[in-house]
């Protein structure tokens, strides 16, 4: 034990080459405490919303720092697009600024999505207007054609300029970055969101990482059960020790590829995910786990499941599991309608569907 400087009392702190232990009584965190809300300090204590409106009403109205929320599914049901489309909301809020760091794709192509997107999100629920994603770049070498090369501006470009210009109101809070295989590790993302911290002040920051599986670790562990308990942890420890709410979608294992309906312990690599997480939501197609009674007298009614995905709260440590809720999808536009609603029908559960 050492002094404390100025009293004379022992402090409780060891200090070693890993780091340093202070333990502080509750007495000491009621003092912190105070002192914040006598100074408006309280952040942790407003939490971030996603812009998902049944989604945020399940979770407590938002993400708050220090949480970890992970984003589960199967191949195409959509996590990249909700996760986007949730940084998107975020940046656009106002709250917070956001870093959204992707493993497989890079800044460009996620650009190109949120165009799509915001063309959507502006006349939603209708299409008029919006452009597909396999048309934004028709536009963008379209504009370089019709300006002349050298000349070329996309503002001059009339579908494009109204998703350009709604970028253009909350661009400067969202930042975009390709992940690699070397600099981005724990320590560098962890190293970023203090540099954030000096560049920015106050400004909060939410970060989402696409996709966990993904982030390197150095040297590579002898398994992918060792890698993956590493980064969840790396991620959590994250959250708590910088003071930022942490989005991170997760692959499924093959099991839950097969499974008719995924769920959380599909998760691939390790049992760590569950327990690090304080959020898991996993995504499906409606159409594949809606019970059979709900389709077998009306095809029509089979058909629109299909324009939704089910979005299960499989976990939340700060409030109600175990919902459901329902979001349409529009990918060919990059987003859902983020509106949403509960789910009205019964679904299979897989430990109990056999047919």
């Amino acid at each position: 034990m050492t002094s404390e400087r100025g009293t004379g009392r022992p402090v409780w702190r060891v200090d070693g080459p890993n780091g340093s232990m202070a333990p502080r009584s509750a007495i000491e965190v009621l003092v912190d405490l105070n002192e914040k809300v006598v100074s408006g300090k309280v952040g942790e204590y407003q939490p971030v919303p996603l812009g998902f409106t049944p989604l945020d009403k399940t979770i407590g109205t938002g993400l708050r720092p220090g949480e970890l929320l992970l984003i589960g599914g199967a191949q195409g049901t959509g996590k990249t697009t909700m996760a986007l489309q949730m940084a998107r909301n975020v940046a656009s809020g106002g709250q917070a600024n956001v870093l959204y760091i992707c493993y497989e794709h890079d800044e460009l192509y996620l650009l190109n999505r949120l165009i799509a997107a915001e063309s959507m999100l502006a006349h939603m629920p209708q299409k008029t207007g919006a452009i597909k994603i396999t048309d934004v770049r028709k536009e963008i070498l379209g504009t370089w054609m019709a300006e002349g090369g050298a000349a070329a501006a996309l503002a001059n470009n009339a579908r494009l300029r109204p998703s350009l210009d709604r970028i253009a109101r909350y661009g400067q809070n969202l930042f975009l970055l390709r992940g690699n295989q070397t600099a981005s590790t724990i320590d560098g993302l962890r190293e970023l969101i203090r540099q954030h911290r000096e560049l920015s002040g106050d400004r909060r920051l939410v970060v989402v990482v696409d996709y966990l599986q993904k982030v390197p670790v150095i040297p590579d562990p002898a398994t992918e059960t060792e890698k993956v308990t590493f980064v969840v942890n790396g991620l959590k420890d994250i959250a708590l020790s910088e003071d930022v709410p942490m989005i991170a979608i997760v692959a499924a294992d093959k099991e839950g590829l097969k499974a008719t309906r995924l769920r959380n312990h599909h998760l691939r690599g390790s049992s760590a995910i569950n327990y690090e997480a304080d959020i898991i939501l996993i995504l499906n197609e409606k159409y594949n786990i809606v019970a059979k009674v709900n389709i077998e007298f009306n095809p029509y009614q089979a058909q629109r499941f299909r324009d939704w995905v089910v979005v299960s709260v499989e976990k939340n440590r700060g409030g109600q599991d175990a919902v459901d809720v329902e979001f349409e999808k529009h990918f060919e536009y990059s987003c859902f309608d983020p509106n949403g609603r509960a789910v009205q029908e019964k679904l299979i559960e897989e430990r109990l569907y056999n047919d």
